[in-house]
């Protein structure tokens, strides 16, 4: 979780080499201590989404979007507000992919 928090202040720096290693570093953690269809796994497939569709890489956020709105559906249900968040990022990504 620090290390994803890490990664999102340098996210929002613009530091986006160092935030994308710290995503996938946290992610690879998260795999390994929670395996694969987890919440934490869900929050760190998320945030490299927003990386990467801050950085127009489209298809890569999309994937990790979905990915992860498909583990908090599973896991936490539609209603959850983790769930409705990733809901959120992917309606405002579609928009935003298709301007």
């Amino acid at each position: 979780t620090s290390l994803n928090n890490l990664a999102l202040l340098y996210d929002h720096q613009g530091r986006y080499e160092e935030a994308e290693s710290m995503f996938l570093e946290a992610l690879d953690i998260a795999r390994a201590q929670v395996g694969e269809n987890h919440p934490l796994v869900a929050t760190s497939l998320n945030n490299l989404a927003s990386l990467y569709r801050d950085q127009g890489r489209y298809e890569e956020a999309e994937s990790f979007y979905l990915s992860s709105f498909r583990i908090l559906k599973e896991t936490l249900g539609m209603d959850h507000p983790d769930t409705l968040k990733v809901q959120e990022n992917i309606r405002q990504f579609q928009q935003t992919s298709d301007d």
